[in-house]
């Protein structure tokens, strides 16, 4: 009886799925299937993106090979002539980007460090939940925002600092979350040995803690700055574009390369179009250039994923 029920037993997965090999024949062709839609969903998104690049390269690369597109500014250029750069709007990009880095850096930084090492009970959900909720801030918000605290209520001109002030709400919380992750992915056992050692609490994270980080919290610090750099709305809501240069961002319109796409967009003049193109080309390969460094810096992270 035993005898006849194993054997019955085991003849029963034959009949149904083939044994082994059939099972093997079924996950390799379920592989291959996952693959072509893999392969299949990376190339509807590729074919946009290469589209679109092509179409930037192809009408704005000739300004960008121009010497005078570095060096001068739209000072006296009318829609309809050609000539002139977009020095004064690269300038007015970098400048209002460095303030952004310097106020927001520090801020998102601290404020990880306490939700990650010392944060407990209803405050520290607050100040998550604060983050949460500028993660969702759009940037026409934001700058409304800053136009009624700075402008209207303080009295403040508009200018170039009112807009990093602006991207300081937008890039804050992206920095906040990432460097909040790659505080949390060091391995508790340093802290655990630094403590066992007599070493205090701060200087556990200043000596350790963050060097441990530093790499990550860098990616997250330039990909947080090159999200930012490409917003339009706080430049035209707080700081008016210029075709002049101006380095004092305590002072009068500010131009930037968004701004300056901004306004040769409303011109269907060939000059105006060429330098729409050229000027989003310009911010593509600013925002590109960093995206890369925070690869760069990636690749030497000292913490384990």
């Amino acid at each position: 009886m035993s005898t006849i029920a194993s054997t019955d037993s085991s003849s029963r997965p034959l009949s149904r799925g083939g044994g082994p090999q059939g099972l093997a024949t079924r996950r390799v062709l379920t592989n291959q299937i996952v693959t072509v839609l893999v392969w299949l969903a990376f190339l509807i998104a590729v074919i946009p993106l290469a589209w679109i690049l092509w179409t930037v390269l192809s009408k704005g690369l000739h300004l960008l090979l121009s010497v005078d597109w570095w060096t001068k500014s739209q000072a006296g250029i009318t829609p309809r002539k050609e000539g002139g750069g977009a020095y004064h709007a690269i300038v007015g990009t970098l400048l209002m980007s460095f303030v952004t880095l310097i106020i927001s850096t520090p801020l998102a930084v601290f404020t990880a460090i306490y939700l990650v090492e010392y944060g407990r009970g209803r405050f520290a959900r607050l100040v998550s939940f604060m983050v949460d909720i500028l993660t969702g801030v759009p940037s026409i918000v934001a700058a409304l925002f800053l136009y009624a605290v700075w402008i209207t209520t303080l009295g403040q001109e508009r200018e170039g600092f009112s807009v990093s002030l602006a991207l300081v709400l937008l890039m804050l919380p992206v920095v906040v979350r990432s460097t909040e992750e790659m505080l949390k992915l060091v391995p508790n056992e340093l802290r655990e040995a630094s403590y066992a050692l007599g070493v205090p609490k701060w200087k556990t994270i200043a000596r350790i803690v963050l060097p441990t980080a530093a790499s990550g919290i860098i990616t997250g610090i330039l990909l947080g700055l090159a999200r930012v750099m490409g917003e339009t709305a706080p430049l035209i809501i707080l700081a008016p574009y210029t075709t002049f240069i101006n380095f004092n961002l305590f002072s009068g319109p500010m131009a930037a390369l968004p701004t300056m796409i901004y306004t040769n967009f409303g011109n269907d003049v060939e000059p105006a179009i060429e330098r729409m193109w050229a000027s989003a080309l310009t911010l593509i390969l600013i925002v590109l250039l960093l995206n890369l460094a925070g690869r760069f810096v990636a690749r030497f992270s000292a913490v384990s994923r």
